[in-house]
């Protein structure tokens, strides 16, 4: 299984066109979708390289890199990734989680470890363990585990950060 890493600009396919069709010089190929997470880049900024597991498919497998990861559809494994990991809302990883920052507003059934920042979204669904250096939950999100946070990892190096939690909720299990 592969999975490339590559932005939206660089996956355009070559198209043919002819002096009768200007106005499609200018559009994208109908197979590219533009990405909630495309934005300009500002002067200076580096350009990151995100993967995008669309709505409408379903992997199973492991994802290990070091760009962006953004998950919208239904992923079952491990992720391991020196960048981000997004769990858009309506989505769903089944796995352990290894990244510098993630944020929930799907669901995750799984630990995370290691992380610099965590984001619970409302709405949001994590099912797990965390260990990170900042822990933000959102108002209408949801969580069953122990979250561990602004303590020192295995290396002895502080893991800065700091809680800030708007709403959290216990829930009596059933």
């Amino acid at each position: 299984m592969a999975i490339f890493n590559q932005q939206p600009a660089a996956r355009k396919e070559a198209t043919a066109f002819t002096p009768d069709q200007p106005a499609q010089r200018d559009a994208p190929p109908p197979s590219v979708e533009p990405s909630a997470a495309a934005q300009p880049r500002r002067a200076g900024e580096p350009q990151s390289k995100e993967s995008l597991i669309a709505s409408d498919i379903t992997i199973e497998g492991k994802i290990e890199g070091t760009g962006h990861v953004r998950i919208a559809g239904r992923f079952k494994g491990d992720v391991n990734v020196q960048g981000d990991l997004t769990i858009e809302a309506g989505a769903k990883l089944s796995g352990g989680v290894r990244a510098k920052r993630v944020v929930i507003a799907g669901e995750l059934e799984g630990n995370i470890e290691g992380a610099e920042r965590v984001e619970l979204l409302e709405g949001g669904v994590l099912i797990g363990d965390v260990k990170a250096g900042s822990l933000t939950v959102a108002a209408g999100s949801r969580m069953r585990g122990q979250a561990d946070f602004g303590w020192e990892d295995k290396a002895g190096k502080a893991l800065n950060g700091h809680a800030s939690v708007h709403s959290m909720e216990s829930r009596a299990a059933s």
